[in-house]
């Protein structure tokens, strides 16, 4: 969740997506479920009708027949850490969202805080990704939705390599490649 509910103000991806279509350059969102939470669901969704945004809600696997069939003119992510080279960890299914985007010619936007810039780590490879309880996966709630004992992996997050990003946007700055020197010209200043 990017919106005012997970950061101060309007939010970060919430936000751009907010000051897009209050100055008409956006007609509506596609909001992902972001399962095994739903964070997309839950809160995005309800943040972006408080503020009026037009959005349509879609399971997790549905980018790439909506991309495919012209429906999504960009991508805009938020990010929970960014290393020094542009690469971002964010919620799992960041990185399909980026190779998605790439692969029909679509902007990919990360919206984060400068905050966000890890100076101490110099590249996506050197961020731990955390691994969450398997039953989120296995479970909805108390209901089970897969046979007792399936296997399942649960990482919260993945991450994206800076090659797939085609700007960051900050409360001060819009960063562009490449981001090894235009992040630490914005560090330094």
């Amino acid at each position: 969740n990017t919106g005012g509910l997970a950061t101060g103000g309007i939010g970060t991806a919430g936000g751009v997506l907010t000051t897009a279509w209050k100055a008409g350059r956006l007609a509506q969102v596609w909001v992902d479920e972001t399962r095994p939470l739903l964070q997309g669901s839950r809160l995005t969704a309800w943040e972006l009708g408080q503020a009026g945004v037009p959005f349509r809600l879609v399971t997790d696997g549905s980018a790439g027949a909506l991309m495919s069939r012209g429906l999504v003119d960009r991508v805009v992510v938020g990010a929970d850490r960014i290393a020094r080279n542009g690469d971002l960890a964010n919620k799992v299914g960041t990185y399909g969202l980026a190779v998605l985007a790439a692969r029909h010619d679509l902007p990919f936007y990360v919206a984060a805080p400068l905050s966000t810039i890890d100076p101490a780590t110099p590249t996506g490879n050197e961020i731990e990704i955390e691994e969450r309880d398997p039953e989120e996966v296995t479970h909805i709630g108390a209901t089970a939705v897969a046979p007792d004992g399936a296997p399942a992996v649960n990482f919260a997050f993945d991450v994206t390599p800076h090659e797939l990003v085609s700007a960051i946007v900050t409360e001060t700055v819009v960063l562009r490649p490449p981001y090894e020197e235009s992040i630490a010209s914005v560090l330094e200043s």
